[in-house]
């Protein structure tokens, strides 16, 4: 596994929308710009950054920003600007001798998902899910951001479960509304168990098999001996289509090694049959195998920062969990 530089001080980190650009949240986008320059970074742009709308651009034209950034001398690392639903459309052009010839941390969450996962299993490249360039609009960063600029700076921090999270969809300059008990739950048992971690927005992931970007089999094939430890965040998914796409990559040997899984709080839960719970379709495909449900990764914050391609070490008990990521 490749490991890009690190970040110090006065190193550029060049923003990218490979989905949605920040539209109408320019002014929390440029707080957390601010947030970003008081740590000591320099702040890179490309087009589209700033632009409204269900993508920020065409599939080629996000893919040629991208571009722009990995090729650039002056570029240490690289943030996606946000989310959406629309990123597969640049995996076409994409130009992926280039991100192989200049190997740069590239980071963010939901949608970049497909970006971050084909990276690191296709060129074995570690990539990092954590956060969108517009997530550290706070003025005093929560310490899951400050964990993500210490692990940007190669501190690898150990991560542990937090105390409360935020329910609602709700921010405000001086942090989360933090309102409900953390609780990890494990199923089947007891977790303490290591392995190479990949994974990333489930419902971007289900969408894989069967194209031209699924490099799953080799990934886990050069891995095996490790073990592979899954994550999944999972945004607007039902419990029942939790089911049916984790069904699709289990049938699709994406699980042949696997050592445990993690799964972050459900940004918009919801199930049509009352009986049928995540918990439920987790237990019916994987029986006794680790698993924790409820984590602090993915859209509901706070949340950890997980290093595609690391080896984790992944512990819960009693409801409160960690994860030591190795490199």
């Amino acid at each position: 596994m490749q490991y890009p530089k690190f970040l110090k001080v006065n190193s550029t980190i060049g923003i990218t929308a490979p989905s949605q650009g920040v539209g109408d949240d320019i002014p929390s986008y440029e707080k957390s710009i601010h947030t970003l320059t008081n740590y000591g970074y320099r702040i890179k742009e490309t087009e589209s950054v700033r632009k409204k709308g269900m993508v920020s651009t065409s599939g080629e034209k996000r893919a040629k920003e991208l571009d722009e950034l990995i090729t650039d001398n002056d570029t240490d690392m690289i943030m996606c600007a946000a989310g959406g639903d629309f990123l597969i459309e640049m995996l076409p052009y994409i130009n992926w001798q280039h991100i192989k010839d200049n190997p740069k941390w590239i980071e963010g969450y939901s949608d970049p998902t497909y970006l971050l996962y084909v990276i690191t299993t296709k060129l074995d490249i570690a990539t990092i899910y954590g956060c969108n360039a517009g997530s550290f609009d706070q003025t005093n960063p929560h310490q899951c951001l400050k964990n993500n600029l210490e692990i940007l700076s190669g501190n690898i921090v150990e991560q542990h479960s937090f105390d409360y999270y935020q329910k609602e969809w709700t921010n405000t300059e001086d942090g989360y509304h933090l309102t409900e008990k953390v609780y990890w739950e494990t199923i089947n048992k007891e977790v303490d168990i290591t392995g190479r971690i990949i994974g990333g927005c489930l419902d971007c992931l289900k969408d894989l098999p069967g194209t031209p970007y699924d490099y799953t089999k080799e990934f886990i094939e050069k891995y095996k001996d490790d073990g592979i430890i899954w994550y999944f965040d999972i945004c607007e998914l039902s419990a029942e289509e939790t089911y049916r796409s984790l069904f699709r990559l289990k049938e699709a040997e994406w699980f042949k090694y696997i050592k445990g899984i993690i799964v972050g709080r459900v940004a918009c839960p919801k199930q049509f049959y009352p009986e049928f719970t995540y918990q439920e379709a987790l237990k019916r495909l994987f029986k006794d195998l680790p698993i924790i449900f409820n984590a602090d990764i993915g859209h509901v914050p706070p949340k950890m920062t997980i290093i595609n391609g690391s080896i984790a070490h992944i512990t819960c008990q009693n409801g409160k969990g960690t994860i030591r990521q190795i490199l």
